[in-house]
Formats: C-alpha cells, sequence, structure tokens
C-alpha cells in the first residue's frame, strides 16, 4: 500500500525529529530522509510531500496528516462518522512508553459511560500528548476514581527479556491491549457500545499477533487517533501517561540521576552517566536495550 501526504515546514521539521532514529543510510536525491518503522518505509521530499509504503502505511501517514486523495466531503463524511464513537458508552484502551528510551510500557483500558462524559469535558480530557504532565498528575487520580479501568506495566527488565526477532515493540502492544481490556470487559461486565482501541496494527495483524494467547478480546473498533474520537481512549491515554510518570519518577530516585524522557540526544547523554556510574547492565534494567540508544551510549564508551 503507498500512501502520499502532503505537510507544512512545521510538520515536516516534527517527522525529521521523530523519525531521527529510524532513518536509512542511503541518499536519495531530492530526499530530505528515507526511514523505517515497524513494516512501513517513509520517504521524505524536499517538495514537502511524504510517502508511506508498507502494509500499515495509511495508519503511520494518519499521524501526520491527510491523505491527498481525501476531499471535503469525505472528511465531513468521516467526521461524522467519527462522533457516535464519542458520544457513546464505551470501553477504549491506549499505551505510552513506547517511545521513551527510558521507563517503562503502560496500557490502560477504561470504561466510559455517556453519564460521565460531561464530567471528563469538564475536567479537560483528551489525548494525554497534548496535556502537561502536571495537569496528568492533577486529574488523572480523579479520572481513576470515577471510572473502572485496568492497567498493565511492563518494566524495561520484561521488556528486553519479551523482545525478539519474532515479538516486536506492536506484538507486545497487542499483548498488553489484549489484557487490559479482557480483564477490564469480564472482570466488571460492563455495557457498552463500542470497544475502541487506537489503531497501531491493521486488524488482522493485530489478532494475529495474539494468536498464541490464551484468551483473546474480539468486536474491537480500530480508530486512527482514537484518543481524539473517544473518551474512554483518552482515559486509557492519561492514566497511562501518570503511571508512567509515577515509574519513571522511581527510576530517577533509585538512581540518582535526572533522566530525560524520549529517545534523543540527551538521552544518550544520560546513560552515558549511568553506564559510567553503575556500568553497562544497568542499562538493561532502566532502559529498552534495542533501541538505537544503546548503540550510541555503549560506542562512546571506553571500558
Amino acid at each position: 500500500m503507498n500512501v502520499v501526504i502532503k505537510v507544512n515546514d512545521e510538520i515536516k521539521e516534527k517527522m525529521i525529529e521523530y523519525y531521527k532514529d529510524k532513518k536509512r543510510d542511503k541518499v536519495i536525491p531530492y530526499v530530505v530522509f528515507q526511514a523505517q518503522e515497524e513494516d512501513t518505509v517513509i520517504t521524505m521530499y524536499e517538495s514537502g510531500k511524504v510517502m508511506f509504503q508498507g502494509t500499515s502505511a495509511d495508519v503511520d501517514a494518519a499521524m501526520w496528516g491527510t491523505v491527498l486523495e481525501n476531499t471535503k466531503e469525505k472528511q465531513e463524511e468521516r467526521k461524522k462518522e467519527n462522533q457516535k464513537y464519542y458520544t457513546c458508552s464505551s470501553v477504549g484502551s491506549d499505551e505510552v512508553g513506547t517511545g521513551d528510551y527510558f521507563g517503562p510500557i503502560v496500557v490502560t483500558a477504561c470504561y466510559v459511560t455517556k453519564e460521565d462524559i460531561p464530567f471528563l469535558e469538564e475536567l479537560g480530557v483528551g489525548d494525554s500528548k497534548k496535556i502537561d504532565d502536571s495537569k496528568i498528575l492533577k486529574i488523572a487520580p480523579q479520572i481513576a476514581k470515577r471510572i473502572k479501568y485496568k492497567s498493565a506495566i511492563l518494566t524495561n527488565t520484561e521488556y528486553n527479556e519479551k523482545y525478539t526477532k519474532d515479538i516486536n515493540m506492536n506484538k507486545i502492544k497487542a499483548i498488553l491491549h489484549n489484557r487490559c481490556l479482557y480483564t477490564l470487559i469480564h472482570d466488571e461486565n460492563p455495557t457498552y457500545d463500542y470497544i475502541i482501541v487506537d489503531e497501531f496494527a491493521r486488524e488482522a495483524r493485530y489478532y494475529e499477533y495474539l494468536r498464541d494467547q490464551k484468551v483473546v478480546q474480539k468486536g474491537i473498533t480500530f480508530l486512527t487517533k482514537a484518543e481524539d474520537q473517544n473518551l474512554a481512549v483518552a482515559c486509557g491515554s492519561i492514566i497511562s501517561r501518570y503511571l508512567f510518570l509515577k515509574e519513571f519518577d522511581k527510576i530517577c530516585d533509585e538512581i540518582h540521576i535526572p533522566l530525560p524522557k524520549g529517545a534523543g540526544k540527551d538521552v544518550d547523554t544520560a546513560g552515558e552517566e549511568v553506564v559510567d556510574k553503575y556500568g553497562k547492565e544497568k542499562l538493561k534494567e532502566i532502559a529498552k536495550y534495542n533501541f538505537k540508544n544503546t548503540d550510541r551510549i555503549l560506542h562512546t564508551m571506553v571500558f
């Protein structure tokens, strides 16, 4: 599948930063960069057009802009269609921590009823990536007191043990989402209109990731940018971020080093300090070892 979008300078810079650790080395005329994320190849041209190639191309492209072939009419139709996922009772899940070198992966599934919507709107609930951490720390406990939820926290030690050639990040995410959704629905027996997951993999691929699981939650609706369209997913994002921040702070307190979030150059610098103080084995306890940061950190160290 090939998908092409057009991006402005602001989005262009954000994409360059986001994909900097996933760039291919090859140089192509008139191309700003070419990168690969999971099974999608991303090519940014100097013209501002970006091509996504792969089975999940449409999902990855949707993160950044509107597909060029879309018309205003189609966008309006989609807006009306998506409104039903907002004004409903639903179970939804979202994850955080997958792009952070340090800190765990956290997935949370939440149950939100129609009656909860005014309360959540008053709190300003939305995608956790668009809410600063100070507000997350304030509103997440209020949300947790009001709604039913189930969370799963995967430590970096567990992540490094599980991550292999056959078990990639998306499979790990699918397993965690499935665990939270299944547990919430079967423990609480909620009445809902939809089960919604922010689409990080196509539906067939998602269930393929779960083929060896003993129990699998079915009947899921997969939406791109689901946290903007559904309050259960948005709550899952916020509670997950809250738990991530708490676990992240525990790691910093334990090693007495203020670790940065994300996977940028400042993370490499902090990683070097960790290795210098505790040895490289410590990275396997507190970092996602398969990230390219590990190579950069260890290559700068002298043992």
